[in-house]
């Protein structure tokens, strides 16, 4: 195993060894940082009561968590790649602790807003980003089944952690649960410790391509044709094609010289060179889509059936279904998507699985009793697991790994606005029409063209490789005897 001091000498991904150490600890660090997020709606009822304030204003507290959570990614990942993830992760679970344990002593909910919101929120930005990057950094060929167990702690953590949190609310008060989780969510920094860096062939070729060791003059790259539908091929290649810029000339004017430094290590960072990637482009706009429509199905789906006439136990119920089935769809889809003979679907299973979850909320309005709303329940949760298990991979398959840590940064900055908003826009909906159909609706149709835009992207590609096969000339007669003989 190599450990982070050797860095001169990268290594390819182990797929194994300290890397399932690596999965435990992303899967700690999941249940820390979602489910918490998600057990804080119990905290409504009793903020509503304390404070006298109304679900609207309590509710821009799980908004503010999530939105922060994403928001932060970016400076997650610019501070796991210019320190270590182990520093990330270790620093955002003080700041997280600490942000629960003001919370616990709040006479406000403005100060909830910034402790509980914001400063939780960060912490938890700083564990989440970093802690899945390192484990596209330790698995290649399992990778899938790797994020598949890594990241199921969202659902294990919910479904375990709900009755909990419950019941210390019962014993101790809101303030003494809110201390509890205070103490739990401190070992973020024990899970921070255990993740042993580690250099990769990728990034060590990286370094040996860096722009600043180029010769002055022109520097042929030869273009990168990444595949939505594939690992990508060589990872360690530069992204861009074209000139690099020259050396700065020695007689050059100091503040020129620091603009041209400035705007080439900008153009020329490897940790943001897949921003001017199409594929990439195509693949953010397809997560904005999904991030406004996911998450209104957890907010409403209890409220709906309780308005259905559901019982208060039942609709609890729901909730630990969607949240079983998620895990199980974590880790089966997972465990096939490592497969060689369906690796190359990833693509296509992605798709599925964000198309199905826009499906099942068209068919909400239908939903009149508890038998009709398990079936929504499972297979809502179970392919929820299974498109949240395949964004890491897909974001790798797209940038490779060695962009990971800083495109998973962007990936989770683009949920941030989305979770912000469409709580509150569904909450809306509801005043106005007096039903909840609009907002499952309004949910199923962001899912469909989260899926509709990935698979456009696909069509295009298509046509262009198809377009350029046939602009190729025709070989001359004796080109097929060069190529064997060179064979």
């Amino acid at each position: 195993m190599v450990d982070g001091k050797r860095s001169s000498s990268g290594v390819s991904p182990p797929d194994g060894g300290w890397g399932w150490v690596i999965i435990g600890c992303c899967f700690m660090v999941t249940v820390c940082t979602r489910a918490v997020t998600r057990c804080i709606s119990i905290f409504f009822v009793e903020f509503q009561a304390h404070f006298g304030a109304d679900y609207a204003a309590t509710s821009w507290i799980h908004s503010l968590v999530d939105c922060s959570t994403m928001l932060f990614a970016p400076v997650s990942s610019l501070v796991g790649n210019r320190w270590s993830c182990r520093v990330a992760v270790i620093v955002g679970g003080i700041l997280s602790s600490c942000g629960l344990l003001l919370s616990s002593f709040s006479t406000s909910l403005v100060l909830l807003y910034f402790s509980l919101g914001i400063l939780t929120g960060f912490g938890f930005a700083l564990c989440y980003t970093p802690a899945i990057a390192m484990v596209g950094r330790y698995f290649r060929q399992r990778k899938a089944l790797a994020y598949g167990i890594a990241m199921s702690g969202s659902g294990i953590g919910t479904f375990v952690l709900a009755p909990l949190v419950q019941l210390f609310i019962e014993l101790y008060s809101w303030r003494g649960a809110l201390l509890i989780l205070s103490g739990f969510v401190s070992n973020l920094c024990v899970c921070g410790a255990l993740l042993r860096p580690i250099a990769l062939q990728e990034e060590e070729a990286e370094r040996e391509e860096s722009v600043w060791e180029a010769q002055p003059g022109e520097r042929n790259i030869s273009p990168q044709d990444v595949e939505l539908t594939g690992e990508s091929k060589v990872s360690n290649q530069l992204m861009l094609s074209g000139k690099s810029p020259p050396l700065p000339p020695r007689n050059s004017a100091p503040h020129l010289t620091r603009r041209r430094c400035f705007a080439s290590c900008f153009l020329s960072n490897k940790e943001y060179r897949f921003l001017l990637q199409p594929d990439f482009l195509g693949l953010a706009l397809s997560f904005l889509f999904l991030a406004t429509g996911c998450n209104l199905p957890f907010v409403f789906l209890v409220p709906y059936a309780l308005k259905a006439g559901v019982s208060n136990q039942h609709a609890a119920f729901l909730v630990s279904i969607m949240g079983i089935l998620d895990i199980v769809g974590n880790i089966t889809f997972g465990c096939l998507m490592d497969h060689r003979c369906v690796r190359r679907y990833r693509l296509a299973c992605y798709i599925f699985s964000v198309g199905m979850e826009g499906l099942c909320c068209l068919f909400a309005p239908l939903l009149q009793s508890f038998p009709l709303f398990i079936p929504f329940a499972a297979l809502y949760g179970y392919f929820d697991g299974a498109y949240v298990a395949l964004i890491p991979v897909m974001t790798s398959d797209v940038v490779g790994v060695a962009y990971l840590s800083s495109a998973l940064g962007v990936v989770y900055f683009l949920h941030a606005i989305p979770y912000l908003i469409s709580p509150p826009i569904g909450g809306w909906l509801v005043d106005v029409t007096g039903s909840y159909t609009p907002t499952f609706l309004l949910s199923g149709a962001t899912l469909l063209a989260s899926a509709v835009v990935l698979c456009t992207l696909v069509w295009i590609r298509r046509c262009r490789r198809h377009g350029h096969q046939l602009q190729v000339p025709p070989p001359e007669p004796a080109q097929p005897i060069r190529l064997l003989c060179s064979l």
